[in-house]
């Protein structure tokens, strides 16, 4: 077959491939051409999840009469003044978004500069109409319907309207998330979803478009090096999901995904969240526009760095930083579902009147013959009585800001302390306590000196696979360093000669395969010390005060007092709380005194 020219609507057709998979795009595309456009408010309505139909207002400069045709040629755009593609500082920049929308769907667009007339124009499936006078604010419209309606090939491939919608819900919220200083709405069926005031704070508007709790549990970013500038907002270890699908990245004001973003998110949480568990966060990069390409997917979704390395390192120091500055924060609002548990239920004796069964009341007393087995346990257990060791309640600290853990009044199950501060009551778990502050203990140690190494009695072989070992005996200098003496045995194999001495008869299996796992996942970012901090934290569960175990009133105000100066107490290696605690207003409630 010779070679021929494709036709024009046939080379629209295959870049809308590229760029227009499914309503969320073609909406992509319309709002950053808004936002480069200098709007301060965009309106986005949608109707069908953006299948039926989707449109964007902005108040943005607006698009000349003459420029209207030339904005559906391929190629064409206002945002390249010159031939320097790298240096580009708009979210888009090809010139093919609007001719791929055009060509796959009808397309109408209503535009008018300050002080001219308004114009219209309107291409139906690539074929183009004349301009027309209109009368419309300033600013520009866009609107599309029936995307894929005349290929059906494509549209089969869309998913339900419900789906479409979350995909353009999310699409809105990241380019909302990267500029708070414009004002964003969205409607959907006529229904408002969202409404945006412009020039908000930028903890506002995260916290607002992912979960309205993150205000008050998170911590700031805020990390310079080398002319990149790394800001945001990270979730307490504490306030996590089950899903990643909460962790936004953006690159000079430009949403992006990329997988370097999770497995430094996983390194700086290393030993704070538990490995099924994810914390909640928004981290903006700004640099220099030589060290990232944007320009190496048609949908502008993936950028890559000159210097991925580099990045990675300052995601994770970045976030260290914050979450060592937090102290002992946790987050404070006591679960909903648990405190709703709390009961006050009657239970009538002889000779009384018999009340009303609350709703609450468990069915397995079952009605009158209920009330004859709670007569018959009364009965049974009349001539005992409750005993509990009591000590001398000690006084509040003066400086309550000091230590807003309080003084210890007691202990329950063996397993929660109970203190009373100036605010509230608290809650303090010992074991998770205890646990952290081992390992606090443990990583100063660890940073005094160089570890010491034990030399095992019969070298241990560790087969892990090639690239593994590869990982592994490239740093073993390193490894050396930390107190693990390790060579490589084979193409599969690596033996261990020494291991740290803090370890004891720990699992040198485990180590080694971790090891191995976390170097392919994180490469550079975390150092082996970050590695050996997880491995601390697992020594530190098991020296820790155990549930179960009596203590003394001194030992529990010990432990409160060192938890207040401790850092990352407000959370056990395993992400969770250490401690939680009751505002009166939350006991007043559960007595009825509100």
């Amino acid at each position: 077959m010779s070679i021929r020219r494709l036709p024009e609507t046939l080379v629209n057709r295959i870049a809308a491939g590229e760029v227009v998979e499914r309503p969320a795009s073609a909406l992509k595309e319309l709002v950053e051409n808004a936002l480069d456009a200098g709007a301060r408010r965009i309106g986005v309505s949608l109707a069908g999840g953006g299948i039926s139909g989707l449109s964007v207002t902005d108040d943005g400069i607006g698009i000349a009469r003459d420029e209207l045709p030339l904005a559906l040629e391929r190629h064409a755009t206002s945002k390249l003044p010159d031939e320097h593609i790298e240096a580009v500082e708009t979210l888009g920049f090809r010139g093919e978004a609007l001719p791929s929308i055009a060509s796959v769907a009808t397309l109408a667009i209503e535009s008018r500069q300050a002080g001219a007339d308004g114009w219209s124009i309107r291409c139906d499936n690539g074929v183009l109409e004349a301009v027309q006078p209109c009368a419309t604010p300033p600013g520009t419209r866009v609107r599309v319907d029936g995307l894929f309606a005349r290929i059906p090939a494509r549209r089969k491939f869309l998913r339900s309207e419900r789906s479409e919608y979350a995909a353009c819900l999310d699409i809105v919220r990241r380019l909302a998330m990267a500029r708070p200083d414009v004002g964003f709405s969205l409607e959907h069926d006529g229904r408002r979803v969202l409404s945006l005031p412009p020039e908000q704070d930028r903890e506002d508007r995260v916290a607002q478009l992912i979960d309205r709790e993150l205000a008050d549990n998170h911590v700031i970013v805020a990390l310079e090096r080398e002319g990149t500038m790394l800001t945001g907002v990270a979730s307490l270890p504490t306030f996590h999901r089950g899903a990643a699908d909460h962790q936004y990245l953006f690159v000079n004001g430009r949403p992006v995904r990329d997988k370097l973003l999770v497995g430094a998110v996983r390194g700086a949480y290393a030993d704070f969240v538990a490995r099924d568990r994810h914390p909640v966060l928004a981290l903006f990069v700004d640099m220099p526009l030589g060290e990232v390409d944007v320009n190496v997917h048609p949908a502008k979704t993936e950028v890559r760095f000159r210097d991925p390395t580099f990045i990675r390192g300052m995601i994770v120091s970045g976030l260290r930083r914050a979450l060592d500055q937090a102290g002992m924060r946790v987050v404070q609002q006591p679960d909903a579902a648990s405190t709703a548990l709390w009961q006050r239920e009657f239970v009538p004796v002889e000779g009384e009147t018999q009340a009303p069964i609350p709703p609450t009341f468990s069915p397995t007393f079952g009605g009158q013959a209920g009330w004859g087995r709670v007569r018959e346990a009364q009965a049974r257990f009349a001539g005992f009585e409750p005993a509990a060791r009591a000590e001398a309640a000690e006084a509040l600290p003066v400086a309550s800001a000091d230590h807003p853990l309080g003084v210890a009044r007691g202990q329950v199950a063996r397993t929660y302390i109970v203190a009373e501060a100036e605010d509230g009551l608290v809650i303090v778990d010992q074991h998770a306590a205890h646990e952290r502050l081992v390992l606090e203990r443990m990583r100063k140690a660890l940073s005094n000196g160089a570890v010491a190494r034990q030399t095992l009695l019969l070298p241990e072989v560790v087969e892990l696979d090639e690239p593994a070992c590869d990982r592994i005996e490239a740093r073993v200098d390193e490894l050396a360093e930390l107190g693990l003496e390790v060579e490589r045995f084979g193409p599969a194999a690596i033996l261990v000669r020494a291991a740290p001495a803090m370890l004891g008869a720990g699992d040198i299996q485990g180590l080694v395969r971790d090891l191995g796992d976390d170097l392919a996942a994180l490469g550079d970012a975390i150092s082996l010390k970050g590695r050996l901090d997880l491995v601390a934290a697992t020594m530190a569960c098991h020296g820790s005060v155990r549930a179960g175990r009596v203590l003394s009133v001194p030992e529990m105000n010990a432990l409160l007092r060192e938890m207040e100066v401790t850092p990352h107490s407000g959370q056990c290696n395993h992400g969770r709380p250490t401690w939680i605690k009751l505002a009166h207003g939350d006991i007043e409630k559960l007595f009825g005194r509100h």
